[in-house]
């Protein structure tokens, strides 16, 4: 893995990704790679002939390569970078819809996730079922402080980033944690005078019957 981090504009690309076999393996990629197709379909619980297709799809659009070594199904593969990022915005509505699409299917995949740890945090020490954190909490912020918040909060957690690639620097007692960040306007409270849906409310799009909206390894 030679990136930091792979930039998908392509709705192709966009579509591709959203298919949660592909975000499996490329997350496990970033995590336990390289490895082959056959091991893929161990960690993954789908076929060889599956895995193989997938990891052909995620070549195409640069999300992961052939590692050296191995021929046919034995050879291995690697992620090609540490994350994966897509538009926030854009004025091409077919990478716009993409974009969500995938974002969507991301967070999908957060709420799976997120569920079964909770399921199962009792089978956790007592020192980690009380460092977990679930909650939330309102802020009054402009577009800019909210961009502003992030870039802190993203320089707060490259202080621990290296520990990802050198086990060396991990200190004893420390686990893979998933950090999930997640930032919305409030739907569920009346739009400020000003606010385009306060000018122009129309039928069916009145706030609070909106349905919550979808959050957004790497």
């Amino acid at each position: 893995m030679t990136e930091r981090q792979i930039q998908l504009t392509d709705p192709r690309a966009l579509r591709a990704y959203a298919h949660p076999t592909r975000m499996m393996l490329t997350g496990l990629l970033r995590r336990e790679g390289p490895f082959t197709a056959t091991r893929a379909a161990e960690l993954t619980g789908e076929s060889v002939a599956s895995c193989s297709y997938h990891l052909r799809v995620l070549a195409k659009f640069g999300l992961v390569e052939e590692a050296e070594g191995g021929h046919g199904r034995q050879k291995p593969w690697r992620a090609t970078a540490r994350f994966t990022d897509w538009p926030g915005y854009s004025d091409d509505p077919a990478v716009a819809e993409a974009a969500d699409a995938l974002t969507v299917a991301v967070a999908e995949n957060y709420f799976q996730k997120m569920t079964k740890a909770l399921e199962t945090r009792r089978e956790l020490s007592r020192a980690w079922q009380e460092a977990e954190q679930f909650g939330d909490r309102w802020l009054h912020l402009t577009p800019e402080e909210l961009v502003a918040l992030g870039a802190k909060v993203d320089e707060l957690l490259e202080t621990f980033a290296d520990r990802d690639t050198d086990p060396a620097l991990r200190p004893d007692g420390a686990e893979r944690v998933s950090f999930l960040r997640i930032a919305f306007l409030d739907r569920d409270t009346a739009a400020p005078a000003g606010h385009p849906a306060a000018d122009d409310p129309a039928p069916g799009n009145d706030p609070a019957h909106q349905p919550a909206p979808d959050p957004a390894e790497e």
